[in-house]
């Protein structure tokens, strides 16, 4: 399969692009800085594998993000503000890569979100459920709450992202992980459709990689959002 992975020098990034070469993906690489694409020795083993694509995503050219996307099959966003300052690159840079990807005819979008997101108010949902589903009385009524509090202007720009991707006509499949961990990939994980997943209080970046590299070929994941956790 041809895909196409953005911010793949990022957490997940990362993890999406070492899985998907190793199951024999055909893969571009979408990175602000390829040198980070090399590994803790020095080496770039994945610039000699990968068709590298340099952008910003917040500024891309749109011609720079058609020829990143243009024959892909699918897209994988990692993409996501890594501080209070960065906040606006998700919904922005998505925004653009839904236009892209509608300007070359690709269709299928998977994106990282977060587990908060579906209680955190948006331009398109502004009075969003109190509680998610899947959350617990400790979720609900703590975890959840200072979470929410404490990454505001972080999961603003996750919950815009996410309007973004609904009203994309495209083919979409919604990823929205608990509190990420660096912990080895274990294949070990739930995933609930339409909720966060029951006691479902962190995941590794690798499985949340693994699940959406799995969603490719799940029909049923389209339209939809999905909790993983391990």
């Amino acid at each position: 399969m041809k895909l196409t992975i953005l911010a793949a020098t990022g957490g997940i990034g990362r993890q999406l692009l070492a899985q998907a070469l190793a199951a024999g993906h055909d893969v571009t690489a979408v990175v602000r800085n390829p040198a980070g694409l090399s590994d803790t020795t020095g080496r770039t083993p994945a610039a000699q594998t990968v068709r590298v694509v340099q952008a910003d995503l917040a500024t891309a050219e749109p011609a720079t993000l058609r020829t990143a996307i243009a024959g892909s099959d699918a897209v994988l966003s990692a993409l996501g503000p890594r501080s209070g300052a960065e906040a606006g690159v998700a919904w922005r840079g998505t925004r653009s890569v839904a236009a892209a990807m509608r300007e070359v005819g690709a269709q299928r979008l998977i994106v990282v979100s977060a587990a908060p997101i579906g209680t955190v108010p948006s331009p398109a949902r502004p009075e969003p459920p109190r509680h998610d589903p899947g959350d617990g009385f400790f979720m609900r009524h703590l975890g959840a709450p200072l979470t929410r509090a404490a990454l505001r202007r972080h999961y603003a720009d996750l919950a815009q992202m996410e309007d973004v991707v609904r009203a994309s006509g495209l083919d979409w499949t919604i990823v929205r992980p608990p509190r990420l961990t660096d912990k080895p990939l274990t294949r070990d994980y739930r995933t609930a459709y339409g909720r966060n997943v029951r006691r479902g209080l962190s995941v590794a970046r690798a499985d949340v990689a693994h699940c959406m590299l799995g969603l490719l070929d799940r029909p049923e994941s389209v339209h939809r959002t999905v909790g993983v956790a391990n």
